[in-house]
């Protein structure tokens, strides 16, 4: 079993070199289009705005506003993401994680056949 650094853990010790490649070949072909990756994490967050007598002020937070959490350049920043962005956003977020997921596995895969000395 081989463990890659996306933590996919992917048992392919057991599988034929013809399982092995028709396995990578299945992934290649699954993987979304890569044009609407966008690669982060989404949150939430609801807040007071402060003026007296506002429903806020009595626990009824406004929001949901949701936010894009990002790694730039090794801080990470928040990113205000537009209602209406929002599905488009979500979607290009489970499209990043698909996309790390199919690599993940493709890379165990060539790594196994990389170990049985046929890699390709």
């Amino acid at each position: 079993m081989i463990q890659h650094k996306t933590r996919t853990t992917v048992d392919v010790a057991g599988l034929s070199l013809r399982q092995l490649r028709e396995r990578r070949r299945r992934i290649v072909r699954q993987i979304p289009d890569l044009q609407t990756v966008i690669a982060g994490s989404l949150q939430e967050q609801r807040r007071r705005c402060g003026k007296e007598g506002c429903r806020c002020t009595r626990g009824e937070l406004h929001g949901p506003y949701l936010y894009l959490s990002l790694r730039v350049g090794g801080r990470t920043r928040m990113l205000y993401v537009p209602a209406e962005l929002a599905g488009q956003v979500r979607e290009a977020v489970k499209t990043n994680a698909k996309m790390e997921s199919a690599l993940g596995e493709i890379s165990a895969i060539n790594l196994e056949l990389l170990r049985r000395g046929r890699l390709g």
